[in-house]
């Protein structure tokens, strides 16, 4: 039972360690293979393990831009620490308007909102914009091409835009990436940007996911959590690597097409083929 759960777990990880960086919805892909996969654990872990793996994946995002992240580097200049400290800044000023909205009615929306029609919807409508802003984008360029480039109200409206991926299946890291070239970042900036928006929202709500199941766990749930976890930290530090290497020679369109092609299949199989 132990080897067969753990195998699950790791499952879950190397999907949530690809989907929850590229922008194609790790919902979609989560409510899928939840009908293929079920772990043999109570209604109330599953619930916390599948928000609390991401702890793994955030991690991935500090070791891998670390560099970038850590204001307190002895090889910094002043200028450089204070860029650091502002780039926080509006890290957490981004994260402000989802964060809100979120803790104040994540009940509501899931309610109202986690249901294959609407993850099946917004996957197909997203993969459509991006497939859209793409080919106006040929004929544009970025105003945006550095981190230190992007100013507090860029910042802010890339927070608004955020928001959106409280709708199950939009993506957060879709939502925010093509928030930020609608904005005119490129698309590093935006893919980075995301990334590090990650950080505080992932983390406040894996807080609330533990701290609301408790933390008394059996042998079998530490060894569940923590290879679920693992598994992600890994995946996502390779997936982190793939996207931006892709994306200095290639747009996003690709991962367009395939939204719409998971919206259809999410859509076929609870319809037609539950």
């Amino acid at each position: 039972m132990y080897i067969t759960e753990i195998i699950k777990a790791i499952v879950f990880g190397i999907v949530e360690g690809i989907t929850e960086w590229l922008p194609i919805s790790s919902t979609g892909h989560m409510i899928l293979l939840n009908e293929l996969v079920h772990l043999n654990m109570s209604d109330a872990f599953q619930e916390m393990f599948l928000v609390v793996i991401q702890l793994g994946a955030i991690l991935a995002v500090i070791i891998t831009f670390f560099k970038k992240l850590n204001p307190f580097s002895s090889n910094r200049n002043g200028n450089h620490k204070k860029e650091t400290f502002q780039l926080w800044l509006k890290i957490f000023l981004a994260c402000i308007p989802a964060g809100l909205i979120g803790f104040l009615f994540e009940d509501q929306i899931d309610k109202l909102f986690f249901n294959f029609k609407t993850v099946a919807a917004t996957l197909i409508i997203y993969g459509i914009l991006f497939i859209l802003i793409e080919r106006r984008n040929k004929t544009r360029n970025s105003s945006i091409n550095e981190l230190s480039q992007l100013n507090y109200a860029a910042a802010v409206m890339i927070g608004i835009f955020q928001m959106l991926s409280l709708i199950p299946g939009t993506s957060r890291s879709g939502a925010t990436i093509l928030g930020a070239i609608l904005i005119g970042t490129s698309r590093s900036v935006a893919a980075e940007f995301s990334f590090f928006l990650s950080i505080p929202i992932m983390l406040g709500a894996s807080g609330l996911k533990l701290l609301k199941f408790g933390f008394s766990f059996s042998n079998i749930e530490i060894a569940v959590l923590f290879a679920g976890m693992i598994t992600a930290f890994l995946v996502s530090a390779a997936a982190i690597k793939f996207l931006m290497g892709y994306i200095k020679k290639h747009d996003f369109t690709l991962f367009g097409y395939y939204r719409i092609f998971l919206g259809i299949l999410v859509l076929l199989f609870f319809s037609l083929l539950r």
